[in-house]
């Protein structure tokens, strides 16, 4: 259980919120866990089997509080709100923002330079690791590189150029990555990034934890009342959900790039975890896709410190409090949107 920007999160299975005069009551296993004052929340976010009485969602809808119910592994089943409801000026404001060059930049740039400094400390972490001095040479110039990016991002005055250089950067970084893999090094190479459909293990492994991340992503601004569709960095395009796209951007790199270096260094996925398919494509196997999964649920339970909220947040609770940050952002109570930045 988490509070964090006037938002509940309940992730125990087997809670029971009830309402007790202005405050909620959370109860598992028989025993008062938490109490916090009504006032206090500005919503309740549920993973799985949480229960509420009827009492406790009526005066969430009274007071224009949301109720956001996500299953237990964190993808979006619905969120209620009362007639009050304010998303739809939330939406506004972000659709506003996207036909606005003078805020869609500033979102973008950040997005952006989150994901690259999280990339290059993934590199620079390899570095550090690397048993070879030709691997730790190649991952340092990576490293270098994406730190000349971060630094012309701030000049950047298009939208266009910034998705130029993240491209850039993501072909050095995807170049290299196979550089960190210390066991059946052979059997995981990676020639570059391929996607539809991947070409070897490795990117068959990254394409399983993206979807699994995107997902989470998609749940955090469904949940916050965000349009996942309408993106600042992703072009939209019909049935592409660009925003859950553009939160994902600053993750991958470390929940679900750094989970796949670890998985295959410690040999918790081999070589016979994955199948070819006709036409040379890749794919994980029934067993390794338990094996990721079970894994990546894990990571999940990890906790971190925020930056930004300077408190330890597990990590599959930051997509969501990214989401959160961002709607701050677009309602003008924060006065820029800010990546999460991995040390």
């Amino acid at each position: 259980m988490k509070q964090l920007l006037n938002t509940l999160f309940v992730m125990s299975e087997g809670s029971y919120l009830r309402l007790e005069h202005e405050t909620v009551r959370v109860e598992l296993d028989g025993a008062t866990r938490l109490q916090v004052p009504l006032h206090h929340l500005g919503g309740l976010v549920l993973f799985g089997n949480v229960t509420t009485t009827p009492f406790l969602l009526h005066k969430c809808a009274e007071d224009g509080r949301s109720v956001v119910l996500l299953d237990r592994n964190g993808r979006y089943r619905c969120r209620m709100v009362g007639k009050t409801g304010g998303n739809v000026l939330l939406r506004h404001q972000q659709h506003l923002a996207i036909d606005d060059a003078e805020r869609q930049m500033p979102i973008v740039r950040n997005m952006l330079a989150g994901k690259l400094q999280n990339a290059r400390q993934v590199l620079l972490r390899g570095q550090r690791e690397a048993k070879m001095d030709d691997d730790a040479s190649v991952l340092q110039k990576a490293a270098d590189l994406l730190a000349r990016a971060i630094e012309r991002l701030p000049g950047a005055t298009e939208v266009e150029f910034m998705r130029g250089l993240e491209g850039e950067s993501a072909r050095v970084y995807f170049d290299c990555l196979d550089r960190m893999i210390t066991q059946n090094r052979e059997p995981f190479r990676m020639a570059g990034r391929s996607r539809r459909p991947p070409r070897d293990r490795i990117n068959a492994l990254l394409s399983f934890l993206y979807v699994m991340l995107l997902n989470d992503c998609i749940s955090a601004v469904e949940g916050v009342g965000l349009d996942p569709q309408m993106g600042f960095l992703h072009v939209m395009r019909p049935g592409r959900p660009s925003l859950g796209l553009d939160l994902m951007e600053e993750l991958r790199p470390i929940l679900a790039d750094r989970l796949a270096l670890t998985l295959i260094n410690l040999r918790q996925i081999v070589p016979d975890d994955f199948e070819e398919r006709p036409g040379g494509a890749v794919y994980l196997n029934e067993k390794g896709r338990k094996a990721v999964v079970a894994a990546y649920q894990k990571r999940k339970q990890d906790e971190v410190q925020h930056p930004i909220l300077e408190q330890s947040v597990p990590f599959g609770l930051i997509p969501h409090v990214q989401a959160r940050l961002l709607a701050r952002h677009l309602r003008g109570e924060m006065e820029a949107y800010t990546p999460f930045l991995y040390r």
